[in-house]
Order: structure tokens, then sequence, then C-alpha cells
């Protein structure tokens, strides 16, 4: 089980994929912030220094893969994943050192790859 000081932040601009998975995070153990764009995402970053891994889409306003590449010059030590309904991109090919899931994504893979990133799986 995730330690209750694991803190990430899911920044997706449809409000129920959002809600979906930040949901799904809460119950798994994760405390979760939510933003629907990029300039949110920079906002909780700047006030709370806990986060350790960002889940943010890459079709949104203010582009999620430059939100992925200003993270990992600013808070380096915040793991990163990548997702897309509309492109296919495989870890290698994002600009930060990262996962990559298309939508819909599963759940429980999504959980399990953050839980590897931050050394707890």
């Amino acid at each position: 089980m995730v330690q209750k000081a694991t803190t990430v932040i899911v920044v997706e601009d449809e409000t129920l994929v959002r809600l979906d998975i930040a949901m799904s995070l809460e119950t798994e153990g994760f405390i979760v912030f939510e933003a629907s764009n990029a300039d949110e995402a920079i906002d909780i970053l700047n006030t709370h220094p806990e986060i350790r891994l960002m889940f943010t889409d890459i079709d949104m306003p203010g582009s999620g893969l430059k939100l992925a590449a200003a993270v990992r010059d600013r808070w380096p030590p915040v793991n990163i994943i990548v997702t897309s309904g509309h492109r296919q991109l495989n870890d290698e090919l994002l600009p930060v050192k990262g996962r990559f899931f298309s939508k819909p994504y599963d759940h429980a893979r999504v959980i399990t790859a953050m839980r590897e990133m931050l050394g707890c799986a």
C-alpha cells in the first residue's frame, strides 16, 4: 500500500476523466491535487513541494508535453506520467523520463506504474 505521504497531481481538462482517476488514486492511498490546465498545475506545484508524481493529459490548454518538460526542469524529483486519447507515444519518445498511457487507460496499470516509479512496488 502506498504511504499516505505520497502526493500526486492529476492534470486533465476533462472534468469527469480527472475526477475518475483522482478518486481511484485516493482510494489507493495517494494524496491527490487536481488541475484542469498547465497554469493551475504550475501554481499547485509551486505551493506543494511534497508532490512526487504528475499524471497529465497531453491534449489540454497549455500543452501537457510542455508542462512535462517544465516540471522536469523545475522540479526534477517529480515523476511524470502522460496520457492521450489522440496520440500514440512510447516511453522513449517522451520529452521527459516517464511513462505514457493511451486513453482509455486501465487504472490498475496506471497505479502499478506510479508505485514502480515511486519505488513503492
